[in-house]
Order: C-alpha cells, then structure tokens, then sequence
C-alpha cells in the first residue's frame, strides 16, 4: 500500500485529529502528536511556566529586550522594559 504523501507522518492519530480538529496546521499537529507518542519527549499541553516578569531584575529583563530587539529598550526603566515585552 503507498503512504500518503498529502500529510506528514502521525503516531499518535487520535491526537493528531483533535489537533486538526481544534484549527492546528497540519505540520504543527503531527509535531505536537509525534512527540506525545514518543516516551524519550513529554510535551507539555501548554508552555513553560517563567515567572512574571515583575519578578525579574531589571537586567534580565532588558536582556530579553535585547534578545527580541524591542527598540528603545536602553533608556527604559523596568515597567517600561515590561510594558515593552508584553506588547
């Protein structure tokens, strides 16, 4: 029987159809079910849990600034530097 070249290819079906069914492209829902039928990965069903950024110091916050190259970032104070991030 030939595979079907249409769609990449799916470990875990059921997955990948609640997936779809919830408006993931194609490439992301074979990604997320993939890695969820693999036992060496656990994703998660929603991201890292970073603390907020209130919690972080200045400097860090601006490296993240840095990193994302938000604009102005050098003359911003802290709630600036968040207000920034969030946007």
């Amino acid at each position: 029987m030939a595979r079907d070249t249409s769609r990449p290819s799916i470990k875990d079906e059921d997955v990948y159809e609640a997936l779809r069914e919830k408006g993931n492209s194609k490439e992301k829902a074979a990604r997320i079910a993939n890695a969820q039928a693999n036992e060496d990965q656990a994703p998660s069903k929603k991201g890292g849990r970073a603390s907020p950024y209130e919690e972080w110091t200045k400097e860090e916050l601006y490296e993240r600034a840095q990193e994302l190259e938000i604009d102005g970032r050098s003359g911003m104070d802290k709630a600036q530097l968040i207000a920034a991030l969030r946007g």
